[in-house]
């Protein structure tokens, strides 16, 4: 007897063979001699029905079977009389793999809130909802790897412990096994960091490019796919403790280079969405439509989620400099009306996701790369331009959620690197392996950021990140 999983089954039509399927009760309906079960394995969207005649199993044995518990059927494959679904099974034989209390499970078939479901995150995947979320997620990982992999990359995996802190920002959470009661202690009373198990103070990576950017001046083209840490005490929709990065780094690219690359890559796993997940994506844009409903007319979203994902594969980028962003933020209507939360008076500003999805939704109505940022608002590493003011920097940009990439072209020429570091007061001796990069055979070198959930919500159309990954790591929420 052959074992299916449900996906199998559905595609299948060979007809009155006899099959194994497992998986969980989504609902279960019954009639005076006729049992009807729909079981999800996880495998797809659409659940299969099984069919129990009940007169053939004990009352006591089908009152197991109830939302949420786990079973294995032997049965016949047949065409289903009804339109909802192509077949079904025809149960007989059926095992209880493991029953579900149903005064007790938290799963019934009712609209959940996303917040209800981050508080049962063991259970969550079982839902519509999370499961074509969780395998788009899969889908995108592997898209992500065969991307690079075909290009010649090689991956990458740089330290999660890290003692550096490549983007300054001094957000990091601290790896250290000392008595946090009775640390040791210098003659200064701080923390004695050499009696640490690293001998000194170490955290967790909010990054993984400084690293890549080595293994790159040897293997010319490397990317790192793996989890970054910031100890950002935000509880915003867009912020998480712990999140995935790609961080591609390529000896002898410079910036133009560099946005080609991803503007490739990310249209690239956008397209192989498209192809591969086209099932849960439907599901999601029509759970997308019905939210909506309840929204007013002006906060509703302009395109569907399948229109925004071809927004961006049919469109070339457009490529414009900061410099010029600023005059057209500036002389844009929503600024003149004072509409813009954040108003756009002088060169030098950071800018925000309402004047990023301004010029990408209203003022270009493609996907925008801002290239030549101030070098005031960005980071050491990043190459100076000659004008003493800019520096080679890229943000990608997106509709409905702003900036998606950032990265650069690196600062390949010591003296400049060094004077860059001695203005933002770093520490040479820290940072002397990075610094002896450009000392031995130094190269023009580029590579950026992705924040892979960061691109699960764009390719979802998901408003909370923490809804993108499995288990959300959040100020006061490390449970599961």
């Amino acid at each position: 007897m052959k074992k299916m999983t449900v996906k199998e089954a559905l595609l299948s039509n060979d007809f009155h063979s006899e099959i194994t399927v497992m998986g969980w009760v989504r609902t279960k309906r019954t009639s005076k001699n006729v049992a009807f079960v729909a079981l999800n394995d996880g495998s797809t969207l659409q659940n299969i029905q099984l069919v129990f005649d009940a007169r053939k199993f004990p009352e006591k044995e089908l009152g197991k079977v109830t939302t949420g518990a786990a079973l294995e059927v032997k049965g016949t494959l047949t065409e289903s009389a009804g339109t909802q679904q192509a077949c079904e099974v025809t149960v007989s034989a059926l095992t209880v793999l493991g029953e579900a209390d149903p005064d007790l499970y938290p799963l019934q078939p009712k609209k959940h809130s996303l917040e209800f479901l981050r508080e049962i995150a063991h259970l969550r995947f079982r839902t519509n909802t999370f499961s074509a979320i969780f395998r788009i997620r899969h889908h995108m990982i592997f898209a992500v790897h065969q991307f690079f992999n075909d290009k010649g990359f090689y991956n990458i995996h740089t330290p999660i412990i890290t003692a550096s802190d490549a983007e300054g920002a001094g957000e990091m959470f601290h790896v250290s096994v000392l008595n946090p009661l009775r640390p040791p202690l210098t003659e200064e009373g701080k923390i004695n960091y050499k009696e640490d198990f690293f001998g000194r103070e170490t955290s967790l990576t909010v990054s993984g490019q400084l690293e890549a950017e080595l293994a790159a001046l040897a293997l010319s083209k490397v990317y790192t796919f793996g989890p970054t840490f910031r100890a950002e005490n935000s509880n915003t929709s867009r912020h998480l403790a712990e999140f995935w990065m790609i961080e591609p780094e390529v000896a002898f690219n410079d910036i133009k280079d560099n946005m080609d690359l991803a503007e490739e890559m990310l249209k690239y796993v956008i397209r192989y969405a498209l192809n591969h997940c086209y099932e849960d994506l439907q599901f999601l844009e029509n759970r997308q439509k019905e939210e909506e409903k309840s929204k007013p007319q002006d906060q509703r979203s302009e395109m569907s989620l399948i229109e925004k994902l071809h927004f961006v594969i049919d469109n070339n980028f457009e490529r414009i400099t900061y410099t010029e962003a600023i005059e057209i933020l500036k002389a844009s209507t929503p600024n003149k009306k004072k509409k813009f939360q954040y108003l756009v008076e002088n060169w030098g500003i950071d800018l925000q996701s309402e004047h990023e999805r301004y010029l990408v939704e209203k003022h270009f109505k493609k996907p925008v790369i801002l290239t030549d940022y101030p070098k005031e608002i960005k980071a050491f590493y990043m190459k100076q331009n000659e004008d003493g003011k800019t520096v080679r920097a890229m943000d990608v940009l997106f509709p409905q959620i702003g900036e998606i990439i950032g990265g650069s072209q690196r600062e390949e020429h010591l003296e400049t690197l060094l004077s860059r570091m001695k203005a933002l007061k770093m520490s040479e001796k820290e940072m002397w392996w990075y610094i002896d990069s450009r000392r031995f055979g130094t190269v023009p070198h580029s590579g950026y950021g992705l924040g892979f959930e960061r691109l699960m919500l764009f390719i979802t159309g998901m408003t909370n990140i923490r809804d993108v990954i499995p288990f959300p790591r959040t100020p006061q929420n490390a449970d599961f």
